[in-house]
């Protein structure tokens, strides 16, 4: 069953905002200071090419810096990707087949708003972490 939502999300909504992300990747990256964002930006593009099975959770070994890493990440990039995942979820949910995917998409906007001290698991690993 994931493999088909996997499939349905692809062409729907995933294909898109994981070019968002490789986007946002690659001009983090010619930034050069923030390549750490980038690496984030493209771990991201691939949870929202297949997001079905997977999972957002918090590292508990995250800190101070992920904590500012963050602030520079929502001012950078994260405020228009959290926007595209808004408006392609509310897109979404005008039709019923579309419902579950733009719940999901509303699912994204935290992780999209905030990457850093994150890490993207498989659902069955989640009773090791503390799960968002």
């Amino acid at each position: 069953m994931r493999t088909l939502l996997n499939i349905i999300w692809l062409v729907l909504s995933g294909f898109w905002m994981a070019i968002g992300y490789a986007i946002a990747g690659i001009i983090c990256f010619i930034l050069i200071v923030t390549i750490p964002f980038g690496i984030a930006s493209f771990r991201i593009a691939m949870f929202a090419l297949w997001p079905f099975g997977n999972t957002v959770v918090r590292r508990a070994d995250a800190g101070a810096g992920s904590c500012v890493g963050n602030v520079i990440w929502v001012v950078v990039a994260g405020w228009w990707l959290a926007l595209g995942h808004l408006v392609t979820g509310i897109a979404l949910c005008i039709t019923i087949i579309g419902i579950p995917f733009g719940i999901a998409n509303f699912k994204l906007i935290p992780v999209s708003l905030l990457p850093l001290g994150r890490e993207i698991v498989p659902t069955h690993d989640t009773r090791t972490f503390t799960v968002e």
